[in-house]
This record gives structure tokens, C-alpha cells and sequence, in this order.
């Protein structure tokens, strides 16, 4: 009896452990996906978040899916309101103001910490994204544009060596791609190809100076793409709630 009440005590504290890291596991995959979908746009500023739909989907408790939504509630991905649930972010027109602002500053920063460190195989990788980007933005593929988001500037990041910085951008890039959506009045398909071509340039040459004049540049045109008043960002959340309901 009383081997067996060992044998019984083992095994339930050998399947905790594991129990405890797959539900870490999915809640990570709940929360990369959820984090995807907004930043190519397939989950709109002002969605609401189905907890049941993703706890059938991946097999899971709503316990564990509430854990994954709490992340991307504190990255302000998504906003709970009380009563009535999660839904995708909608930034204010001032927090759109200081996350422009927030970037333009880290941007900055980066690039100068990446000029001094990138290698000849740093710039080539940089290189091949520029190439991934012209390929796809001279094709129809919407859904691998929209993958494209941010990702020079990521890889620029990793470059300079600084993980916080790194980390930090990555948040400050996906919550404006809710600013874009909600506030862009000029879509562009390119996003700045060419002016990421020609910072790499400054970077391969280890010219500081003209570096940081064309992530200026750069940064301005994107910022110069969206229209920060409340009627316009009302207006796109008006139109995504007619795209969602409107038969097909």
C-alpha cells in the first residue's frame, strides 16, 4: 500500500510540472498570433477579443487564455473593459503623438549604436530584407506586405547590440500599427523602401550624419501618412465595423 501511495505522489508531481509548462507554451502561441493578426491588420482597432472561440481553437482553459490577453493588455495591444471583455487597441490621437515621438528618439539612438557595430554579413542581412521588400511590394500578395512591418528597423535593432532597446522598439512598433489603421489617410505600398536602401548605404559608408538624416526623413514620411484628429480615426473604426457586418 504504501509503495503504491509513493508510486501515486510521484507521478502527480511529475505531470504538474509538465501540465504547467504546455499551458505556457500555448499561451505564447495565443499571444504571437493575437499579436500578428493586429499588426497586419486582420484584427481591427476596436475588435472584441473571443475568449471562448480561442479557448476551443487551442485546446485550453479560459484561465489560460485571460493569462495571454493580460500580456497584450500590458504591451496595450488590447484594452479590457469592465463587464464586457478584451478588445484590440484603439490609440488615442495623443498616445499616437508620443509613440511618433518615443520612435523617433529610439530610432535615433539605434542607429548609432548599429553604425559602429554592423559587419559587412550585418549589412547583407539588412540587404536581403530590402530585396524581400521590393519583391513583395511589386507583387499582389497583401497578406506578405502586411508581414513586412517594422522589420528592417527590427533587424537595425538587433544589430546595435542593445536587447532593451530592441524589445522596446518591437512594442513601440506594433501598437502603431493600430495608429496607422486607425489614422492613415495616404496608404503607401512600399513603406520606404527606397529610404531603407539608401540608410543602409549611410551605414555600410559609416556615415552618421547622413544616416540620421535619412531616418529622419524617412520617419517623417510615415508620420506624414496619417491624420491625427478624432473624426478621422472614428471614421476608420466606423468603416471596419461596416466591412465586418455588411453581407458579402
Amino acid at each position: 500500500m504504501r509503495a503504491s501511495v509513493k508510486r501515486r505522489t510521484k507521478t502527480q508531481q511529475d505531470v504538474q510540472p509538465e501540465t504547467a509548462d504546455v499551458a505556457e507554451d500555448v499561451s505564447d502561441r495565443i499571444r504571437a498570433t493575437l499579436a500578428k493578426a493586429i499588426s497586419e491588420g486582420a484584427l481591427k482597432p476596436g475588435s472584441k477579443i473571443l475568449e471562448d472561440a480561442i479557448a476551443d481553437h487551442f485546446g485550453v482553459s479560459r484561465t489560460v487564455v485571460r493569462g495571454a490577453l493580460g500580456i497584450l493588455e500590458h504591451d496595450h495591444l488590447l484594452e479590457r473593459k469592465r463587464n464586457r471583455g478584451s478588445f484590440v487597441a484603439a490609440p488615442s490621437i495623443e498616445q499616437a503623438k508620443e509613440l511618433f515621438e518615443a520612435r523617433r528618439t529610439m530610432e535615433r539612438l539605434i542607429l548609432e549604436l548599429a553604425l559602429g557595430r554592423a559587419s559587412d554579413a550585418d549589412c547583407d542581412r539588412l540587404n536581403a530584407i530590402i530585396d524581400r521588400e521590393d519583391a513583395i511590394h511589386h507583387g499582389t500578395d497583401e497578406k506578405a506586405k502586411a508581414e513586412l512591418s517594422g522589420e528592417f528597423h527590427i533587424e537595425l535593432a538587433r544589430i546595435s547590440g542593445n536587447g532593451v532597446l530592441t524589445e522596446l522598439l518591437e512594442k513601440v512598433v506594433a501598437r502603431l500599427a493600430l495608429v496607422m489603421t486607425l489614422y492613415e489617410h495616404e496608404h503607401h505600398d512600399d513603406c520606404g523602401t527606397d529610404h531603407h536602401r539608401a540608410i543602409l548605404d549611410a551605414v555600410r559608408e559609416k556615415d552618421l550624419k547622413r544616416a540620421l538624416h535619412l531616418m529622419d526623413e524617412h520617419l517623417a514620411d510615415v508620420e506624414g501618412r496619417v491624420r491625427l484628429t478624432q473624426d478621422h480615426g472614428d471614421r476608420h473604426t466606423f468603416e471596419a465595423m461596416l466591412a465586418s457586418f455588411s453581407p458579402q
